[in-house]
């Protein structure tokens, strides 16, 4: 009998430490992903990814065709510990990498591969949605180093209707200066660190474009100092950044959606945060204030200004109904469904958020509210780490710091049928183009019948019911055996009425004596 030849394979080396995630090691998922990534015919030809050896001996003629599998598998990985964690592939002392898009991983694949995954996780390839730019505006962004990329929605052919094509651009940005410089100084290097990309929105055709929540300054509200963040506010016609906006929106004849930190002369001098919207000739069309403001983390901005007054306007312009939900706002459900009730066929979401606080939620939330409500969603975050000068507390428990962490950009656009764009860069600043045809948005709303199902009126009984503080939860719990036996809820007494204003079975005692 021929002797069997055992063959062992090789010990995995140990992974050094400067090629660690925070928060684990992965040696065996690099070996796993090496052969996912880098597998031809022999997976283990080639030098190891982390300590220069060739494997050799180690032979799994089952592993060849599982590999577009693992490939497929493996990039979800990635992206599920991307979302998790707080600082994206950061690698310890001596150096770091980050991830400039997620769509970079996903790019790593062969073709088909990477098709099929972005149909999986995107709805559709980025070549389906592909859409060129003119020759100048490519020179703007290489010359600026900001990130260009562009794609389309289309819809189908209608008889009765013709396209409704509109262009709209996202611009994300980082700060111009440090936050020690004065007020004036910084706000100019802002205007003037836009001013190319609004310029390569002009050459590529947007028609309707729209910056990053209070675009004009560092977002200084994790400090709880009042000045000199508050010299930021400015009057929403007459502020020298809303200024700057209507003088871009004469000269490339588009809407510009420009938020801001607004001084309400009007109302005593108090600040909202503000959305101001330009029309194409230049005239303030009108704001939309912040709805909702949020007390997590850094994020103290109530000490600034308080929920805005001004409800879900629906601005009707050349190119379209638009709607705007600042930040937070898309936190709530509702705030996106106002403005669906109130016709907007586009909604911006101008933001500003860091990577340690939302970016697992950043890619849902917008896409959700485009599918909930059959209209296309337009997510802007910005870019880069602001420093302050003096340090500040997080309320969490953890040391005094002086900057918020990185904002992560990945700037996106969702169409209504949930079709979703390839993001922005996470660490540059970025113009995104798209070409979306607004008959899309009835198109969908006649496919799914989610307008036609959604029952206004049943929920709306239903929350003026719950907005009253008498309110008791509609809740069913199983009987006990003394009530199953008795028919009487437990603790109240054989004749005794269900009193009015509480649920008698909820206690644990007779509720006679609270009488």
């Amino acid at each position: 009998m021929a002797e069997m030849k055992i063959i062992q394979p090789p010990r995995l080396p140990r992974l050094p430490p400067t090629l660690a995630w925070r928060n684990g090691g992965i040696t065996p998922t690099i070996l796993l992903l090496r052969i996912a990534f880098t597998a031809t015919n022999d997976p283990f030809a080639s030098n190891c990814l982390y300590c220069n050896q060739q494997f050799c001996g180690f032979e799994l003629p089952l592993l060849q065709p599982t590999i577009p599998l693992l490939r497929i598998v493996f990039t979800g990985a990635i992206l599920h510990a991307i979302a998790r964690g707080p600082s994206i592939m950061a690698l310890k002392s001596p150096s770091k990498v980050d991830v400039d898009k997620v769509e970079d991983i996903l790019n790593s694949l062969p073709e088909q591969e990477q098709d099929a995954v972005y149909r999986i996780l995107y709805g559709r390839s980025p070549r389906d949605l592909a859409l060129g730019v003119p020759a100048a505006a490519r020179k703007l962004a290489s010359s600026h180093n900001f990130d260009l990329q562009s794609y389309q929605f289309t819809a189908q052919s209608e008889g009765t209707r013709p396209p409704k094509i509109v262009r709209v651009g996202l611009i994300q940005n980082s700060i111009g200066l440090a936050t020690t410089e004065s007020v004036e100084a910084q706000r100019a290097a802002i205007h003037e660190k836009v001013r190319p990309l609004i310029q390569a929105a002009g050459e590529a055709g947007v028609n309707v474009i729209c910056l990053q929540e209070c675009w004009h300054m560092p977002f200084a509200f994790c400090t709880r100092e009042r000045l000199p963040w508050s010299e930021f506010a400015e009057d929403a016609r007459t502020g020298p950044s809303v200024l700057f906006c209507i003088q871009m929106a004469k000269q490339y004849r588009m809407v510009v959606i420009c938020p801001i930190l607004e001084r309400d002369s009007t109302r005593g001098e108090v600040i909202w945060n503000t959305a101001v919207v330009i029309n194409n000739d230049g005239a303030v069309l009108g704001i939309q204030r912040k709805n909702h403001i949020p007390r997590v983390g850094d994020f103290n901005e109530s000490t600034y200004y308080c929920e805005g007054n001004t409800g879900h306007p629906v601005f009707h312009t050349a190119y379209g109904r638009i709607g705007i939900a600042v930040c937070y706002d898309r936190h709530h459900p509702l705030n996106w469904l106002m403005l669906q009730l109130n016709g907007a066929e586009i909604v911006f979401n101008p933001s500003a958020t860091i990577a340690g606080l939302s970016e697992h939620l950043w890619s849902v939330e917008a896409r959700n509210a485009a599918i909930a409500n059959s209209y296309f969603t337009c997510a802007i975050n910005r870019v880069g780490t602001e420093i302050f000068p003096n340090p500040f507390t997080s309320g969490d428990g953890g040391p005094a710091h002086n900057d918020m962490g990185p904002f992560y950009g990945s700037s996106y656009v969702t169409g209504p049928d949930g079709v979703r764009t390839p993001g922005l860069s996470r660490v540059r600043d970025g113009l995104l183009v798209v070409q979306m045809d607004l008959n899309l948005c009835r198109q969908v709303v006649d496919k799914w019948g989610y307008r036609l199902t959604q029952r206004i009126d049943h929920y709306a009984e239903e929350f003026a019911r719950a907005a009253k503080h008498t309110y008791e939860p509609q809740v069913v719990r199983p009987k006990s055996h003394t009530e199953q036996e008795s028919g009487q809820p437990q603790g109240q007494q054989p004749g005794r009425r269900e009193c009015a204003n509480h649920d008698c079975a909820r206690l644990a005692v007779d509720c006679s004596k609270f009488h």
